[in-house]
């Protein structure tokens, strides 16, 4: 199956789970997972949440930024991979000066 994120309408949500700013994302669900491309603009960010029944893997593919996992911050940029296993917390944000652009996967529980 080939997901393709031009053929799917952006979708932009302001304060995203009390996040600073808005997430422009692209995203294909069905029943096992939540599929997302998306992109923070510099000053954006992904508010603190925790996974309760899930897990989250997100491949920051362009920019720099920071990762609030468990209260600790760890730097991400192009080319690395968080994962926040189910049971902890996290939030994205994006302290930089240009676009945070990542792909994301949830699995749906």
């Amino acid at each position: 199956m080939i997901i393709n994120f031009n053929e799917i309408e952006e979708t932009v949500i302001p304060n995203f789970n009390g996040g600073e700013k808005n997430v422009a994302s692209h995203m294909f669900v069905d029943k096992n997972n939540k599929i997302m491309y998306g992109c923070l603009e510099p000053g954006a960010s992904i508010g603190l949440h925790t996974h309760d029944t899930s897990s989250e893997i997100i491949y920051i593919l362009n920019g720099t930024g920071k990762v609030l996992y468990d209260g600790e911050y760890e730097s991400v940029s192009e080319g690395l991979c968080h994962y926040c296993p189910k049971g902890h917390s996290h939030s994205l944000i994006n302290d930089s000066k240009s676009n945070l652009v990542f792909f994301a996967v949830v699995p749906e529980q």
